[in-house]
């Protein structure tokens, strides 16, 4: 059984934790309230953008273009955006799971653009080519990311080195719920043209060519943004409710070495009663 003092150290110990844990909870709550604002502002924008591609589609056939090229599908890549960081519960491992549950689920060669250093850790061990990889910054992804991140992707698919290109995320629904999920992110394939509502009788000005070479890349640059972004939420979302956890978990340690504590001492102040009662016995005796 441990002593007064191995108590006392482990009660430290725990309260030294405990001010870690609280401090990063905090930071990332402060993060999390950031990055849930930037979600939910640039959602309308991912919409808005979606609803234009609904309505080209609905317009007919749409001209070709290199982002929209279909063809055998002999190599894929995927986007795998995990965190740099740990600490954040089971965020990293679900998204790893679920990147390796499609990767195995492939029967073509396939490579990777890790975006976090735990999915390039994590991959590169288990013999997946990691063809480029990307760190972000602790408080969250940039627009100078995305745009990194969506030429590296644009160069692999238009150069012909890969057939299609998936994104793997975790979509963001609150502190508490993160889903992580694969979507196709090139080729651009045009949305179900049911979604379409009213007319179909369009006339493009200039021409339907130039507003599609000016709409897809702005298109498949919002799908690669609103992942980081989502990814980032997700992120901080998770580390605040595990750090949570940890600074409640301290909390019932700390209160119960507390009472051990207090036990061992008033067991340690009667031993020392009764052995000087005894002494005084013995002497009178």
């Amino acid at each position: 059984m441990a002593n007064l003092k191995q108590i006392r150290q482990r009660i430290k110990s725990a309260k030294n934790i405990q001010q870690i844990t609280r401090a990063m909870k905090l930071v990332a709550a402060a993060r999390l309230r950031k990055a849930t604002d930037r979600v939910m502002e640039a959602r309308p924008y991912s919409d808005k953008l979606r609803e234009i591609m609904v309505s080209l589609a609905g317009a007919g056939e749409l001209p070709e273009h290199p982002l929209m090229e279909k063809r055998e599908v002999k190599r894929v890549a995927l986007v795998m955006i995990a965190a740099d960081r740990g600490l954040a519960g089971s965020y990293n491992t679900n998204l790893l799971r679920k990147g390796g549950d499609f990767l195995r689920s492939l029967e073509t060669e396939k490579v990777m653009l890790a975006v976090g250093r735990k999915a390039n850790q994590f991959f590169s061990k288990r013999g997946i080519n990691v063809v480029y990889a990307h760190s972000v910054p602790s408080a969250g992804a940039r627009y100078e990311d995305a745009l990194v991140l969506g030429e590296k992707v644009k160069e692999l698919y238009t150069s012909g080195e890969v057939d299609a290109v998936y994104i793997c995320y975790s979509k963001f629904y609150s502190a508490i719920r993160q889903v992580p999920q694969v979507v196709q992110l090139l080729p651009i394939e045009a949305p179900d043209v049911e979604e379409s509502h009213g007319s179909t009788d369009y006339q493009f000005e200039p021409n339907a060519d130039e507003v599609l070479n000016t709409l897809l890349p702005r298109y498949f640059m919002g799908l690669v943004w609103q992942a980081l972004m989502e990814a980032t939420a997700s992120e901080h979302g998770a580390r605040m409710s595990a750090m949570t956890s940890a600074t409640d978990n301290a909390g019932k340690m700390i209160q119960n070495l507390t009472l051990k504590a207090n036990r061992e001492r008033q067991a340690n102040i009667t031993k020392e009663i009764l052995e000087v009662v005894g002494g005084a016995e013995a002497l009178n005796g």
